[in-house]
């Protein structure tokens, strides 16, 4: 007798994805694949960081205040939290049709759009649909072949398609999407403060000791980082604030970095946002204190798939003691459930056709009546006398 190993290779949903990510902790950790530039902004906020309550913090928190270093060391930890959690979240990546529903969908296009002539472009295939009494068009996506959500774009850096797009950033190595928007602005804010705070109390910590020893001497006595620090911290503050700015006036409108420079709701188009509420506040409750949006792409499990190693050695004997759970069945994989599923299909459509060939079953003979008994034909003939 022979058997058949088999063993299983265990395989993760977020293996299969087509886009570029790449992807830790069993698919919890979601990053770009690009992702030098985000090592060096976590560089530069832990090394400035670093400098700062390494040289400037001893001698603020003796002379001035013990809350100096404390309050920099929470507002740091807080940056470093918004920026792992912005980096390693997943902005709101939309699945990709699989083969039969991109397939019934350019069956529905084709069928709207009906047969075009040879040597004119197709129409655009564009859905519309109605919100807050504005028309949105919904457009369709080539590489994910589906028709986008309102709001979502296709990043060509990531190769996905992001729910409620924003921008993709590389200083945090990921996309700005529906889902990761409110901690990409939370540290943006954060580093606005910290840089600020730090650059402040670096002139304060100079000043300090220039009136004591002067200004040239205190210049002498500090290290050689501390100019490193002080340009680190004064061209960081006009990029940063610039942009917390910008995102502070976008958050107020409803508005994202892309339909902004789109124009999609200003400019030559003159069309109101309907994602607006007219209000401020409720703009911003609505985007930064709104609900935690759920995954749509799962990323997370497993998917066994069962591979044959080849045939053991014959056996000359069988040990008859041998346990049954060494030759436990494996299940079956999907293709043979299909597989199985066509046979019974096919036999069933041959019993049907060879039932058709052979004609109706022929009718049975009837069965002559049962005889009478003795007590039966004495009652008849009575009835007959009466009769007579």
């Amino acid at each position: 007798m022979s058997a058949v190993m088999v063993s299983r290779k265990v395989t993760r949903k977020w293996e299969k994805l087509p886009g570029k990510n790449t992807f830790c902790c069993d698919g919890r950790v979601m990053m770009a694949r690009q992702k030098g530039v985000f090592y060096l902004t976590l560089f530069l906020i832990i090394g400035t960081c670093a400098l700062f309550f390494a040289f400037e913090c001893p001698y603020l928190a003796v002379h001035l205040s013990p809350a100096v270093p404390m309050f920099a060391a929470v507002l740091f930890l807080f940056v470093v939290a918004m920026l792992l959690r912005t980096s390693f979240s997943d902005p709101g990546v939309l699945p990709r049709a699989l083969p039969e529903e991109a397939t019934f969908i350019e069956m529905e296009i084709e069928a709207a759009n009906g047969s075009v002539p040879a040597g004119q472009r197709p129409p655009p295939r564009i859905r519309n649909v109605q919100i807050n009494s504005q028309i949105v068009k919904l457009k369709y996506c080539y590489t994910c072949k589906i028709f986008r959500p309102p709001r979502a774009s296709h990043c060509s850096i990531c190769d996905n398609c992001v729910e409620r797009f924003d921008h993709h950033c590389p200083w945090v190595g990921n996309c700005v999407g529906k889902r990761n928007y409110r901690y990409f602005y939370l540290f943006t804010l954060s580093l606005s403060l910290l840089t600020i705070y730090i650059f402040a109390f670096d002139i304060v910590h100079v000043v300090m000791r220039s009136v004591d020893s002067g200004f040239v001497s205190t210049l002498k006595e500090s290290p050689g980082t501390y100019p490193f620090d002080v340009v680190i911290c004064f061209f960081t503050l006009w990029s940063v604030v610039g942009l917390t700015g910008f995102h502070t006036y976008l958050i107020s409108l409803n508005q994202t970095t892309n339909e902004d420079i789109k124009g999609s709701w200003s400019g030559k188009n003159r069309l109101q946002n309907p994602y607006s509420h007219k209000n401020i506040m409720r703009n911003c409750c609505e985007v930064l204190c709104g609900p935690a949006y759920p995954r749509v792409s799962t990323v997370k499990g497993r998917s066994p798939i069962a591979k044959e190693n080849g045939p053991t050695p014959k056996s000359k004997s069988i040990n008859p003691t041998e346990t049954i759970s060494n030759s436990k069945e494996q299940d079956p994989t999907p293709k043979e459930k299909a597989s199985a599923l066509k046979e019974r299909v096919s036999c069933s459509k041959e019993k049907r056709q060879s039932s058709k060939e052979q004609g109706p079953p022929p009718k049975e003979k009837a069965s002559a009546p049962p005889l009478a008994s003795p007590d039966d034909l004495t009652d008849t003939f009575l009835e007959k006398e009466r009769v007579h």
